[in-house]
């Protein structure tokens, strides 16, 4: 089974590295990776049109894919990062196997709630605000409530691992585990 591993990794001071680690982890335990670091891209004339060939080679490794796991760890924010948000609802809407996880424990909203320094508001009605009176989802979910809600409604699994401080962006315990929630399920 082809697994697709979407997520910042490519970023990393260390990219290639853990892009290698988790390929061989992927490997061990049963699947074929395809990484988005792996990627040949012909050259190009200019840069916005190298960027556009990246994007064309990743959407074909998903296409090729069965499966993605994807890192929705927060990455300069308090969301996951964006270009994995994008590679996980292509997987969904091409009906792949979809799996994801997150080395940060604290849900969405009270990373959002921090991110205001806890300055919020709650209406009679439930509502929840920031002080720049936008809502803020309370939802009890790791990240914008349509990333784990497409996962889960589809079969699939999201970890939410709680790696430490100074291991949030490089950590694979919860990586490794979508590996061995993936292997029970597919490669039985």
């Amino acid at each position: 089974m082809k697994i697709y591993l979407a997520g910042p990794e490519v970023f990393l001071p260390n990219a290639r590295a853990m892009l290698d680690r988790k390929a061989a982890l992927a490997r061990a335990a049963g699947f074929i990776p395809l990484s988005p670091g792996d990627l040949t891209v012909l050259p190009a004339k200019t840069r916005k049109d190298y960027g556009l060939g990246i994007s064309t080679v990743n959407e074909q490794m998903m296409v090729e894919a069965d499966g993605i796991i994807a890192n929705l760890t927060p990455y300069r924010g308090i969301s996951a990062d964006v270009g994995t948000v994008y590679e996980l609802g292509f997987m969904c809407a091409l009906g792949k196997a979809v799996y994801a996880y997150t080395n940060v424990a604290r849900d969405h909203f009270q990373r959002t709630a921090d991110y205001y320094g806890g300055r919020f508001t709650r209406s009679p009605e439930g509502r929840v605000s920031g002080p720049d009176g936008l809502a803020m989802e309370d939802y009890e979910m790791m990240d914008n409530l349509m990333l784990p809600a497409g996962v889960e409604r589809r079969g699939g699994s999201v970890v939410i691992g709680n790696a430490p401080a100074d291991a949030i962006e490089t950590g694979t315990a919860a990586f490794e585990e979508c590996l061995l929630i993936m292997a029970r399920k597919f490669l039985r």
